[in-house]
């Protein structure tokens, strides 16, 4: 049955959602069904059905058996599969799964590794044909065969290495590019993937656009510039403006060393431009008897780009057509074009794009192949094309790789038309930078599934495509923006939900309260809204909706600041259609000079030289800058900046280091401690390996009496327990929101709690109005409000409280608290040793062989960012609250003992007897009346929840250790494999007895009022529990709209260990996993939406209503 939808030529029959089939089978069909999948992947010559199998084979495991109730829900995942799996031998890991499952049964945990393992090798299996098609591209095949200098076929063009005079400068070759802007959408079927196996339904308008900063810049220009020319020195120089970056290459093994520095674009148009051509990796030869065998003895080339200050997150494919731009102006240098200037020729563009999406391989990294549009000139419509023979993709794919350009000239869309266009659109940038990697993957996934809705919504925006390409060419601007709502609001959302935002959805909401009637429509330029964006207004109103845009941008990222991950100030752009495409000029020999920011970055090195080694020409090069800087505008402000660079003057205003201090003393740092932490880290007395147990350390799984199962419900005895105490009001909530969330906002520093993160009910909900919501229903079923604390941490506490004021705690009916924090931690740049046992000696997924180059490559870098920073040394080179560290999620409990709320809450109620602990990110956890009878039940202090193990869950287990039962973390662990042997993960969520963990601390509730010996008390325990060393990243942002990602060495205690603690009575219960899984990625949204989890947490809700 599942076959037939793989194999048959009829579209109905081919296009059937998978999820309507396996619906009508019964559990062990479905089980018959999947293994016949397996023996028709493996023996299919068709790659498309093979990768369709995949996927078939990747959901049934994911979504349609687990959900399933004859599915066991415990099962042993072999670790010699998962080690295949990170070696990325995934066909292997299948095999030792199924074997598991053939010896064992099926069940949930090697479903998920099954799942895993499916859903890699499809990925595998598609990454593996783009490559053999960018190989095989015309024009590309004899880069992979040249292995030599001697074998090199391009020389630079003789008008390139002829000097106007001895001793002068050589001449520079310019090429400027327009950016692109996607005027359709068409939900991403520019997709690789999508395009060769369905290129009757990849079309995307697409418009080659000039443009400037709107305020900023005197009018809209081609954005991107990029300069050839050779130099006096053998070597490759390469020059980024705008990435304030320069580097001398002197070897081959550099050249391809792409994470080293910022120029790793650059490098990777030097490869696919042919003048450095991927066959010389590896090849035992000197880079500069490579640039003899092209330019000359003792010469080299230079390759300088400049985007004019774009910011990053444009969603203009500003990378994708600046590494075009490269790579057109070194074809042009080397002869690969026939006009060294002008425009390029059909053929030539075809080259280009294709030569980029190489580039992009290359360099570990890829979008669509809509994204080098700005190489053609104008509006063109791009369409994926069938393959046929003499195409590598012939018999293989349905479509080729490159798609069709059709440019539409004044006939198709009328001067006024494209003029109409110009006058109405406002473009923007909201500030937001996001990784649209996930989204990519999620949207091949769900084409080749045919998952209901989206392939609905997919057919939906064929439709409007045809609307908007209609309204376009008749100028109808107000029905074109009408349209690309529609297509936004719809289709766009419905297969991708977080295509969208809280922050777009209020820009939007108010620039239509604004304009009323004179709104036209709203326009995703990208993968994902909020960075890139387009606003049609009536003409008239353009101006007043540029300066509007730019005040409500930025005031709702000053309002949602701490919530969303802001990687720069909002900015207005100027545009104009572009009719050129790239195009290509020769400087005159007498103004053959560079941008004013090249200078400001190499006069100062270049002032630092040993005059006597200057060559002849950059000294004559200098001499020309400075008469220039005293006559040409463009170098205005020159010598200024060269003063800057070279003689820094101090800040006027407080430093980082100042305000750090500051925020230390606020936050209860201590400077003792800290000291001997570092002086232990630094000689070897703790780090990463010395988190871990000793190798004697006996790990076992737990036995059968040591939890409690819950997952199939509890007695009616615990149940009427249960809802007896809840209506008594002894029963409150602890929601931990004290941590940075580094793995949800990749270091970013915003607040997890308040990030409105997906829509439930109709509205974007934040983790805080969720959890509140779930103890308004358990308040408003038991008549009996619950009090709900929330514990804060220096990065946290101010921002949720005055969202809970802003908010008015989202009509909460029941008490709300914070729980500050009253200690923190300074991060330290990492120890050499911990960077490479966290890289080299632990177990990670291995990336295709590109991307684990640029990997291993940016690993080097760090370990030598890590070395010149000063191992071990404090990390204050960021923003002061990127500089301080949470200390561990133990303190968070006994913080409320220490500030007061704990003690507060017993006298306003001193019926409370339990608190139900729990992370921000465990969304399913509530108030269950049947497992709070249980706790009461057992009279245990703590009773911990754990969940079924998932391939999934790392970080630790529920383990026997030396025969005591325990939580033991993943840090812990001593064998890596041994968490593999574990059935349960911890879900952190804890059933607090107030009495007995007060007592087992030495306290009372009376003593809750003696501050000094709560704070003794919380001191001596401490000394009981380890102490952990760990690296997390943090991000650094810096020019417009760039990040870097450093990992920082900080140190932390974690709440498990309570259960290993001499003394303490611990109860453990294994819980549905709805109830106890955690949102720690963005990247697992997608999954929570479509497996039930989003509806559990739902139906556990209560919202207030919204004004």
């Amino acid at each position: 049955m599942l076959l037939d939808i793989i194999t048959s030529s009829d579209p109905v029959v081919r296009n059937t959602p998978l999820a309507v089939a396996c619906r009508k089978l019964s559990y062990h069909e479905l089980l018959a069904e999947r293994d016949a999948l397996d023996r028709f992947r493996r023996a299919s010559a068709n790659l498309y059905d093979r990768v369709r199998a995949l996927f078939f084979l990747y959901a049934i495991d994911r979504f349609h058996l687990p959900a399933r109730p004859e599915l066991p829900t415990s099962g042993r995942i072999p670790y010699a599969g998962v080690e295949r799996l990170l070696a990325r031998r995934f066909d292997e890991a299948v095999r030792l799964f199924r074997a598991e499952e053939q010896a064992s049964g099926p069940s949930d945990p090697v479903c998920s590794a099954l799942a895993v393992a499916h859903h890699a090798l499809a990925f595998q299996t598609l990454a593996d044909q783009v490559r053999a098609s960018v190989r095989g591209a015309a024009g590309n095949r004899w880069m992979f065969r040249t292995g030599s200098a001697g074998e090199h076929p391009l020389r630079v063009r003789p008008e390139l290495r002829t000097r106007a005079t001895p001793g002068g400068a050589f001449p520079v070759l310019r090429e400027r590019t327009p950016v692109r802007m996607d005027l359709s959408h068409s939900c991403w079927s520019d997709i690789f993937f999508l395009g060769m196996d369905y290129p009757e339904g990849a079309r995307v308008l697409n418009v080659s656009i000039d443009l400037g900063v709107n305020g900023r810049d005197a009018h809209p220009r081609p954005p991107i510039e990029v300069y050839f020319r050779v130099i006096d020195e053998p070597v490759l120089r390469l020059v980024s403006v705008d990435l304030d970056a320069a580097a001398d290459v002197k070897s081959l093994a550099e050249v391809f060393d792409f994470a080293r520095d910022y120029l790793g674009l650059l490098k990777a148009a030097v490869i696919a431009s042919g003048l450095i051509p991927p066959g010389l990796e590896g090849v035992r030869q000197e880079l500069k008897q490579v640039l003899a065998a092209q330019v000359g003895p003792g010469l080299g080339i230079e390759l300088v780009s400049v985007v004019n200050d774009i910011p990053k997150g444009s969603r203009l494919a500003v990378s994708t057509n600046l590494l075009a731009a490269l790579i057109a102006v070194c074809m042009r240098a080397t002869g690969q074009a026939k006009a060294l200037t002008g425009g390029l020729t059909e053929s030539e563009r075809r080259l280009v794009a294709a030569r980029a999406i190489l580039g992009e391989w290359i360099g570990g990294s890829g979008g669509g192949w809509q994204d080098s549009g700005g190489v053609w000139p104008g509006i063109k419509l791009i369409e994926g094309t069938f393959s046929a023979e003499g195409d590598p993709e012939f018999g293989v794919s349905r479509g080729r790789l490159l798609p069709r350009h059709t440019v539409l000239g004044p006939d198709r869309v009328p001067p006024e038309a494209r003029q109409r266009l110009e006058d109405s659109l406002v473009l923007v940038h909201g500030g937001m930078a996001q990784n649209v990697g996930p989204v990519l993957e999620m949207v091949t996934e769900k084409y080749l599934l045919r998952e209901e809705r989206e392939w609905t919504a997919r057919q939906e925006a064929l439709g409007i495509f045809d609307e908007i390409a209609g309204h376009l060419q008749s100028g109808d601007v107000k029905l074109l923006g009408g349209a690309t709502t529609r297509n936004f609001a719809g289709p766009i959302q419905t297969v991708i939900p977080a295509a969208t935002n809280a922050f777009t959805e209020a820009l939007i909401a108010s620039a239509r309260a604004q304009f009323g009637a004179d709104f036209w429509g709203f326009w995703m330029l990208g993968g994902m809204s909020g960075g890139g964006m387009g606003f049609m207004v009536a003409p008239n109103r353009k101006r007043e909706a540029q300066t509007y845009l730019r005040a409500e941008m930025s005031r709702l990222r000053n309002a949602l600041r701490t919530s969303l991950p802001f990687a720069m100030e909002p900015v207005v752009y100027d545009f104009a259609i572009n009719p050129n495409g790239t195009t290509a000029d020769l400087l005159p020999l007498d103004e053959a000079l560079l941008p004013r920011g090249y200078y400001a970055l190499l006069v100062p090195r270049w002032l630092r030289e040993d005059p006597r080694s200057v060559p002849a020409s950059k000294r004559a090069e200098l001499d020309r800058v400075g008469l220039a800087a005293r006559r040409n505008p463009d170098l205005s402000g020159l010598v200024e900046s060269l003063f800057d660079r070279m003689l820094p003057s101090a800040p006027n205003s407080p430093t980082k280091s100042g305000n750090i201090a500051e925020l230390l003393a606020a936050n209860g740092f201590d400077r003792e401690q800290h000291e001997r932490i570092r002086a232990d880290l630094r000689r070897g007395l703790i780090g990463l390996a010395l988190n871990r147990l000793p190798a004697s350390t006996v790990v076992e799984d737990v036995r059968a009496g040591d939890v409690v199962d819950a997952r199939a419900g509890l007695s009616a005895a615990h149940e009427a327990r249960g809802r007896a105490a809840l209506a008594a009001g002894e029963v409150a909530v602890v929601t931990l929101a004290a941590g940075a969330g580094s793995r949800w906002t990749q270091g970013a520093g915003v607040v997890k709690a308040l990030h409105p993160f997906a829509r439930l009910g109709g509205h974007h909900r934040t983790f805080l109005e969720i959890h509140l919501a779930k103890s308004q229903r358990i308040s408003n079923t038991f008549g009996a409000p619950v009090p709900h604390v929330f514990t804060t941490g220096y990065l946290t506490h101010e921002p949720i409280a005055a969202h809970l004021e802003a908010n008015r705690s989202y009509g909460y009916a029941g008490p709300v608290r914070l729980s500050r924090g009253l200690s923190v931690g300074l991060r330290l740049v990492p120890m050499e040793r911990d960077l490479r046992f966290a890289w080299e000696e632990t177990a990670h997924q291995v990336l295709d062989e590109r991307k684990q180059r640029v990997r291993e490559s940016a690993h080097a870098a760090l370990i030598g960012w890590a070395r010149g920073a000063g191992e071990g040394a404090d990390y204050t080179d960021n923003e002061p609250l990127q500089c301080l560290h949470p200390v561990g999620h133990w303190y968070e409990v006994p913080n409320l003992l220490r500030n007061g709320v704990l003690r507060d809450l017993l006298a306003e109620r001193p019926q409370l007897k339990t608190l139900l602990v729990h992370n921000v990110d465990t969304l399913g956890a509530d108030l269950d009346p049947a497992i709070l009878g249980l706790h009461l039940e057992s009279g245990r202090q703590l009773t911990f929840e754990a969940i079924g193990r998932r391939l999934e869950d790392r970080g630790g287990g529920l383990a026997r250790v030396n025969g005591r039962v325990r939580i033991l973390e993943g840090l812990a662990m001593p064998r890596e494999e041994e968490e593999f042997t574990l059935t349960y993960y911890n879900s952190l969520t804890t059933w607090v007895d107030i009495d007995g963990l007060l007592n087992f601390f030495g306290l009372t509730r009376n003593d809750l009022n003696d501050i000094a010996r709560v704070g003794a008390a919380v001191n001596q325990m401490a000394t009981r529990l380890p102490t952990y060393v760990t690296l997390k990243d943090v991000k650094k942002r810096w020019g417009h709209g760039h990040e870097d990602v450093y990992p920082v060495c900080q140190f932390e205690k974690l709440w498990g260990d309570m259960t290993a603690v001499d003394g303490v009575d611990c109860g453990f219960v294994a819980v549905p996993r709805a109830r106890g899984q955690q949102l720690k990625d963005p990247a697992q949204l997608d999954g929570w939406l479509r497996d039930g989890s989003a509806d559990s947490v739902s139906q556990l809700c209560t919202f207030s209503a919204r004004g």
